[in-house]
């Protein structure tokens, strides 16, 4: 019986070993680090539950059949992810909970690119500007006039909701506070990539590209929505910086919500800071903005009109509202291949 086990316990570690080596990982060469990082689009918003539907009719089958074998979902070990209090082998469910975002087609494109171990460190809070949150060093804090009124707002706010008033500094705080949590995260994985994932050799890592998603909550404060272009280029050249990486491809994912045919208001405005990066000179070549309104899911978009008089066809299609891209797991798949092919090419043209 003893042997029977020892043979049976030899055997699932062989099979162990071939499914590693499916993939041909070269572990001699040093570890691709891929950084997402945004707001909520960028965390995902396509449901699990839409996804195992689409999976199997016959009209979506084959764009989806590569992400299952057998029946169960593909889990690539040549594909290490880190997304917050979550990580391992690249697969579903690393958006929002229950759901996909980009990091998922993002990890299949660059995965299926490289022969070398790929580690994408996602760093992603819905909600958030990088007016404030997302601020970078660079951009400083705004004068002590605005600060000061933000404080008197905010703290008349908190009295009639019974809340603790803050002070100038709480307030000066909150500015840059997510990009200093971001930096956090992404030092400290790689910090601990043996501790976060074992199968690590220790063959070092090099920081392959950085994809940007986010733009939403800067259309709402017109301090914000004027100084997009500014805070992004600021952005870009501060993380750089801060992770040692001078020319490190950088892929901007423009805000799409509404698809393309949606041209007005603040939205256009953010939209066209984003596209403005590619012009700036030290920029040319090695910035890239990828459109997302070009996979706006018109089939979805068309049943999330009184969605609650059909729930049930509106389920077949979509999952989530316009501003999470209607949680279509075909358009959130598309904008991850498309960012995958966006950072190959910048890459490539670095050489």
């Amino acid at each position: 019986m003893k042997r029977k086990l020892a043979a049976l316990g030899c055997l699932s570690f062989i099979i162990c070993l071939l499914n590693a080596q499916t993939y041909g990982v070269d572990t001699s060469k040093k570890v691709k680090v891929f950084i997402l990082a945004g707001q909520s689009n960028m965390e995902g918003k396509a449901k699990l539950s839409l996804l195992e539907y689409q999976i199997e009719q016959p009209e979506t089958k084959d764009f989806f059949k590569h992400l299952k074998k057998d029946g169960k979902w593909v889990v690539r070990d040549d594909v290490w992810i880190n997304y917050l209090d979550r990580r391992g082998n690249l697969t579903v469910g690393y958006g929002s909970r229950n759901c996909i975002g980009p990091e998922l087609e993002f990890g299949n494109t660059v995965g299926d690119h490289f022969k070398e171990q790929v580690l994408i460190i996602k760093t992603a809070w819905g909600g958030k500007s990088i007016g404030r949150d997302f601020r970078p060093p660079s951009s400083g804090l705004p004068s002590e006039e605005k600060l000061n009124q933000i404080l008197k707002q905010t703290n008349e706010r908190n009295i009639k909701r019974k809340r603790p008033e803050v002070t100038l500094d709480d307030i000066k705080e909150t500015y840059g506070r997510f990009y200093r949590e971001m930096m956090r995260e992404i030092n400290t994985t790689l910090k601990e990539l043996k501790t976060r994932f074992p199968e690590y050799k220790g063959q070092g890592y090099e920081i392959a590209g950085f994809v940007w998603f986010q733009g939403w909550n800067d259309m709402f404060d017109k301090d914000f929505l004027a100084d997009y272009g500014k805070h992004m280029a600021n952005f870009i050249r501060d993380v750089r910086k801060d992770l040692k990486a001078p020319n490190m491809p950088f892929v901007i994912g423009q805000m799409g919500q509404g698809g393309v045919d949606d041209t007005g208001g603040n939205k256009q405005i953010i939209k066209d800071h984003q596209a403005s990066m590619e012009k700036i000179p030290e920029f040319k070549g090695n910035v890239k903005v990828v459109r997302t309104d070009v996979f706006w899911d018109k089939k979805a978009a068309e049943l999330v009109k009184n969605w609650r008089d059909h729930i049930e066809e509106w389920n077949k299609v979509g999952s989530d509202y316009g501003y999470h891209y209607l949680g279509s797991a075909i358009t959130f798949s598309k904008i991850g291949r498309a960012f995958g092919k966006a950072t190959l090419e910048l890459m490539k043209a670095g050489k």
